[in-house]
């Protein structure tokens, strides 16, 4: 059956949504969420230096430089990027990665003072293994005795 509308008859209602309260509690959830989020800085080793009583600053180069840090539990960084496994193999991976196959660059060791001493010489095994001749290991001036 078709129903016939008359033509007099009521004007249709328009049906509307009110969107401020929405947008308010969008705009508190938002506040919320960049108040709590942190914000995470790359962690980075913590090395204590060994002393040593001579030695020479590092001349400025202009040159990449490539760096091995060793934490005190052996675990390496090469250039502050933290390797997942600290064995040979991923050393060397990372440090062909970031030399790009340059050998030539002059390659900083930093060892914490409680470094265990393999894991320095696996850092000194993969840089002679890639062919790297300018390496230097970084201490601090030990302090004058009383």
């Amino acid at each position: 059956m078709k129903f016939r509308r008359k033509a007099g008859g009521a004007a249709r209602e328009e049906v509307t949504l009110n969107l401020t309260s929405l947008i308010d509690v969008i705009f508190v959830l938002l506040l919320f969420f960049v108040v709590t989020t942190t914000f995470s800085r790359p962690n980075q080793l913590k090395i204590e230096l060994p002393e040593a009583a001579s030695g020479a600053p590092p001349t400025q180069t202009e040159l990449k430089q490539l760096e091995i840090s060793i934490g005190a539990d052996g675990q390496y960084e090469v250039n502050t990027q933290s390797l997942q496994v600290s064995d040979l193999a991923s050393l060397m991976t990372a440090l062909q990665r970031e030399s790009e196959g340059d050998n030539s660059l002059p390659l900083t060791i930093s060892a914490d003072a409680k470094t265990p001493h393999q894991a320095f010489v696996t850092a000194m095994d993969a840089a002679a293994k890639l062919g790297f001749a300018h390496l230097r290991i970084t201490t601090v001036e030990a302090k004058a005795a009383p």
